[in-house]
């Protein structure tokens, strides 16, 4: 009981390691080829499985689907029932079953064969140490005719077709053995002590579908604005939250022209709370006007800071950021610079907003 939790850790850490090196070796042609798949799908990935692997399945569709690559999960039992509609031609399915022979997703062969659409599975077969991956029934064929059947095969009853050679015996589970792509997730154990629990089983279908997800994300040149723009709720989205959608702009903006005498800038400055003044000419940023001036300017001349323009008072080159930037960008310069607020301008300096470090209090990184 003492070192239970420890075990656990272990032997599915083992199962990742396994199924690193299957990737790595004799499993890559076939995880390149459900790269490949995936790439070319002009649909959504339709991603399907029972119980705990049902789970996992959830869980890799909405990974693909936040990654950049359209895909939804599909309940085999609900397929059954009507929303096997979901599937249409162009689209590819990603089936999970540890045993390879879950009767429900079974079930489903003949009309995603009839669709024509491809099949990817993650199963316990062993399938990846076979020279010649099966395809469907023609896959069956050939594995029946160059082995001999195992005695102890359910194959003759349709649940399965066990193969021997001189060295291993490997079983092609009947989903495998449909695949277009079988790739292989098995485990030499579960970490539950009665060897029943899917444990180190649904472990490494989740880090299968995590690999294919960011492979096919890389692959896609996918960028952190695209995550962004698919997470827009939630701490992260708060996180990724752009400037543009932070930023005062229009009548929030305290702007003066060079020419304005300093008792009205800083009436400008206290009308809209934001601690500093932009300075502006012909719509382009020229200079700003902070709090911190104002102070150093009256240490410096005292009251006849009052008889100067905003011209003569500003700070000219002030620090910028473009509206499309990200709300932590904002803030790392900020912080870098010791200034609280960030004038926002486009392409060609035209003043767009400002941003300001109380702003950026809402996206809780500060």
């Amino acid at each position: 009981m003492k070192h239970t939790g420890e075990n656990v850790v272990r032997i599915e850490a083992e199962a990742l390691q396994a199924l690193a090196d299957r990737i790595a070796g004799p499993m890559a042609a076939a995880f390149q080829r459900a790269v490949d798949l995936l790439f070319s799908c002009v649909g959504r990935v339709v991603v399907t499985g029972m119980g705990k692997s049902g789970l996992i399945a959830r869980k890799i569709a909405a990974t693909l689907s936040s990654t950049g690559t359209p895909a939804l999960y599909l309940h085999p039992v609900e397929a059954l029932h009507g929303d096997l509609g979901m599937v249409v031609r162009g689209d590819v399915v990603l089936a999970l079953s540890a045993s390879g022979e879950t009767v429900e997703i079974l079930e489903l062969l003949a009309t995603i064969k009839r669709l024509q659409v491809p099949l990817i599975t993650m199963t316990g077969d062993e399938t990846c140490r076979n020279s010649q991956p099966s395809k469907g029934a023609k896959g069956r064929a050939a594995v029946s005719n160059s082995r001999s059947l195992d005695s102890d095969s359910p194959s003759a009853s349709g649940r399965g077709i066990s193969s021997r050679d001189d060295k291993e015996v490997a079983r092609v589970s009947t989903l495998a053995a449909a695949a277009e792509v079988a790739l292989d997730c098995s485990i030499a154990q579960e970490a539950c002590a009665l060897g029943l629990a899917p444990t180190a089983s649904t472990t490494t279908m989740l880090a299968l579908g995590d690999a294919l997800a960011v492979t096919l994300s890389e692959r896609r040149g996918f960028k952190e604005e695209d995550f962004a723009n698919l997470h827009p709720g939630g701490k992260l989205g708060k996180r990724l939250a752009r400037v543009e959608s932070l930023m005062h702009t229009g009548e929030a903006l305290p702007c003066v022209t060079p020419q304005t005498k300093m008792p009205d800038v800083i009436y400008e400055m206290s009308r809209k709370k934001l601690g500093v003044a932009a300075v502006v000419e012909d719509e382009r940023l020229v200079g700003i006007i902070s709090d911190g001036d104002l102070r150093r300017l009256l240490e410096k001349r005292g009251k006849d800071v009052l008889d100067l323009t905003a011209g003569e008072a500003m700070t000219r080159s002030p620090k910028t950021i473009a509206g499309a930037e990200f709300a932590v960008t904002a803030l790392a310069l900020m912080e870098e610079k010791k200034i609280t607020s960030l004038m926002v301008v486009d392409g060609g300096g035209k003043l767009e907003g400002i941003v300001h470090l109380h702003d950026l209090w809402t996206t809780e990184l500060v």
